[in-house]
């Protein structure tokens, strides 16, 4: 596939783990330059070696992408390091678990400004540099199109990215910058293997995917190269679902599919 990334800067937030991390892989062996952005300096740095390590050019950045000045100065570090900005992946989030009742305020406010007023500071600052052709693209979630018990926060914060990528498209599409999010399912991610080394859970969900399998932090990471590419040029303002199979099933069929499993 002739994604036409070559040459082109990208910033990853959250780029030390997981996601983040796959992404900067596939990314970098598109030919993008990568700034690989995390809050933790160590672990985006550990992302930057392991690109050196196959021959690529990537910069580790620390980043809080809930501040407003830190996400100003990633943009710029981007740019000096590199003369441009073509992509920024806002891939950084954060959960909280609790209902409306037991979550804190000041857990409800961190889960917002991470998950939200990360994706709205990234356009901010990147947007003015991006130049026709460009694209941005956001981590948003499942959970952003149907509710999980006792993730309130998390839940609202997923619905909003998928608006405001809308919104986004429809205010920057006339300058040629595309907007667009993925919505992984039940994702291996570090955080995501230790909740799947419950057997009975891991069944279940196994039981309700079509594809038969977890997904894998490369399969979002493809998917964002992709949204980023010239292959997607008139992809715009769309969440894309990457989750195997797992939200197409009603609740007859989901049945079907866990029959046999001791529910208990």
């Amino acid at each position: 596939m002739n994604t036409g990334l070559a040459g082109k800067a990208v910033i990853i937030t959250g780029a030390g783990s997981g996601i983040g991390r796959a992404s900067a892989q596939h990314f970098a062996r598109e030919g993008a330059l990568v700034a690989v952005a995390d809050v933790r300096l160590h672990k985006a740095q550990q992302t930057v070696d392991l690109l050196a390590a196959e021959g690529h050019r990537s910069i580790a950045i620390e980043v809080d992408v809930s501040e407003p000045a830190q996400v100003e100065r990633m943009v710029n570090d981007t740019i000096a390091a590199f003369g441009r900005l073509d992509v920024l992946f806002n891939n950084a989030a954060t959960v909280r678990v609790g209902n409306a009742v037991e979550l804190t305020v000041d857990d409800w406010d961190i889960v917002w400004r991470t998950n939200v007023s990360s994706v709205f500071l990234g356009a901010k600052y990147a947007v003015p540099h991006m130049p026709a052709g460009s694209s941005i693209i956001s981590t948003a979630s499942l959970s952003g199109l149907a509710a999980d018990a006792g993730l309130i926060s998390y839940n609202a914060t997923k619905a909003a990215v998928i608006n405001l990528t809308r919104t986004m498209a429809v205010d920057f599409g006339p300058l040629g910058i595309r907007v667009n999010c993925i919505c992984p399912g039940v994702t291996m991610t570090p955080a995501m293997k230790g909740f799947m080394s419950d057997d009975r859970l891991r069944e279940l969900v196994l039981a309700a995917t079509p594809s038969a399998r977890l997904g894998e932090p490369e399969d979002i990471a493809k998917a964002a190269v992709w949204l980023a590419s010239d292959q997607a040029a008139f992809v715009n303002g769309q969440p894309i679902v990457v989750d195997g199979g797992l939200t197409i099933q009603n609740g007859f069929s989901l049945m079907q599919q866990a029959r046999g499993l001791d529910p208990q």
